[in-house]
């Protein structure tokens, strides 16, 4: 019952490597998706230490206050069908090795359970054991054991592997939690802002506006931390990666490691357009020619539209400068031209146009923009395709929205432009009807600016 693929039985040959960076890599794409605490744990038994080879695997979770560890996942004889575990032991901190892990936060391997005094039988007597805990920085928040027949079944390379999967696991529930307390904040928020827009409309609409900017305040908090995280332990994986193909790998493993390259170099973008989003991105403003700016990015930016798409500019002359990051602009600009190409599946105009704009108090208010009233430079890109369905326009600026078919998009382009607006202290909005397209108007401050509206 206790039949496992170990480092020791594989004798750590080029398969077991290609098993490990196959398995490490489809975890780092999927864990993104994974939408709750017991979907993540349950595939981390099946799906990561079980096609590691440690198919005896038992996962623990800390109660809130590290005093008691309870089985919630499994793989082996604790999991005979279904996500059932047959008398879940709970574990109280310090208590045989698994709480020792706990209590002590260190990872462990007993090569022999026969002479380790407080071993804590399950449901048959093992003979070695790894034990990993998962941390929140100090806080342990959980543990993942393995045991074998034999004595001395796991080695070194195992619990790196396994402290590898601790650390992704515990960034995503960390992840999770935060999540759930930002939904929980957000629905107080809207139960007590719901007394209050009663009162007129005109609290209403501000409401409504305070609602949409905490929910991605919190929303920005959230991807920014996972970014972070998540970003770290891309380092690990690429820098492994880079390693194993300067180890002369054979032709048969070298192919899958340029694909684990390929999709940790997608998840490095995806980590920055989420940067992007929260406004954690490292921006350098410059002073900027806007319409220079814009002909040269559309000049590079041709090649991405379809050949029944034409380009046309209508830009103004003598432009006050703005000062913005110029990689964050051009970015933002290709966002736009690329959503603007695919609202357009059989071709049409795609416009950009610049002018000066003095927004007044009722300009700001009608378009909903968090700006003072003043002058700015304004962009707008246009299309002429089918419009955004009304149901859809409150969330187009959510990230990870998306009306996009699965895999056909991360849905963080729009949110990423509307958090570079906002970085660079401007801001963006949009319009749309099906008969007229869709517009969208980025607004950025003017560089010493006039301080009074023109005559």
């Amino acid at each position: 019952m206790f039949a496992s693929l170990s480092s020791r039985a594989l004798g750590r040959d080029q398969n077991y490597e290609t098993v490990i960076l196959r398995t490490l890599n489809a975890f780092a794409v999927d864990v993104i998706t994974i939408p709750n605490e017991e979907d993540l744990l349950w595939y981390v038994a099946r799906n990561v230490v079980g096609r590691l080879g440690f198919v005896d695997c038992v996962i623990y979770r800390a109660n809130a206050e590290e005093t008691e560890l309870t089985q919630v996942a499994a793989l082996g004889d604790k999991n005979p069908f279904g996500r059932k575990i047959l008398n879940p032991l709970k574990i109280k901190f310090g208590e045989g090795i698994t709480g020792r892990v706990a209590a002590t936060r260190r990872a462990v391997i007993i090569d022999d359970l026969a002479r380790e005094e407080g071993y804590i039988a399950d449901t048959q007597l093992a003979r070695s054991e790894i034990c990993v805990p998962m941390m929140f920085g100090d806080r342990v928040v959980g543990v993942i054991d393995s045991e074998h027949p034999t004595p001395g079944a796991f080695g070194a390379a195992d619990q790196d592997v396994l402290v590898t999967v601790s650390a992704m696991t515990s960034a995503k529930l960390e992840l999770l939690e935060e999540a759930e307390r930002s939904r929980q904040r957000y629905e107080d928020l809207v139960r007590s802002h719901a007394a209050l827009t009663r009162e007129t409309s005109n609290r209403r609409a501000l409401e409504t506006q305070l609602a949409d900017a905490q929910k991605h305040e919190s929303i920005g908090r959230l991807a920014g931390g996972f970014a972070h995280d998540f970003n770290n332990l891309l380092t690990v994986v690429s820098g492994n990666l880079d390693f194993l193909r300067l180890t002369a790998p054979a032709p048969e493993s070298a192919e899958f490691i340029e694909a684990a390259q390929a999709a940790a170099g997608n998840a490095a973008t995806l980590v920055q357009k989420m940067l992007q989003y929260s406004q954690q991105s490292l921006l350098t403003p410059e002073l900027l020619d806007l319409d220079a700016l814009i002909r040269e990015t559309c000049g590079w930016s041709k090649q991405a539209l379809s050949a029944g798409v034409s380009l046309e500019l209508d830009l103004a002359q003598n432009l006050r400068p703005i000062k913005a990051d110029r990689n964050g602009l051009e970015n933002a600009l290709l966002n736009l031209i690329l959503n603007a190409k695919e609202a357009m599946p059989k071709g049409g105009a795609l416009r950009i146009a610049t002018q000066s704009a003095w927004l007044s108090p009722a300009d700001v208010a009608a378009k909903k923009l968090d700006l003072a009233p003043g002058p700015y430079a304004e962009i707008t890109v246009s299309d002429c395709g089918e419009g955004i369905a009304p149901d859809a326009m409150p969330r187009i600026f959510d990230p990870f929205y998306t009306t996009k078919a699965m895999g056909g998009g991360t849905g963080l382009g729009l949110s990423t432009v509307r958090g570079f607006m906002q970085q660079s202290g401007g801001a963006v909005c949009v319009s749309s009807t099906g008969a007229e397209g869709t517009t969208f108007c980025l607004y950025f401050p003017t560089w010493n600016h006039m301080a009074h509206p023109p005559a």
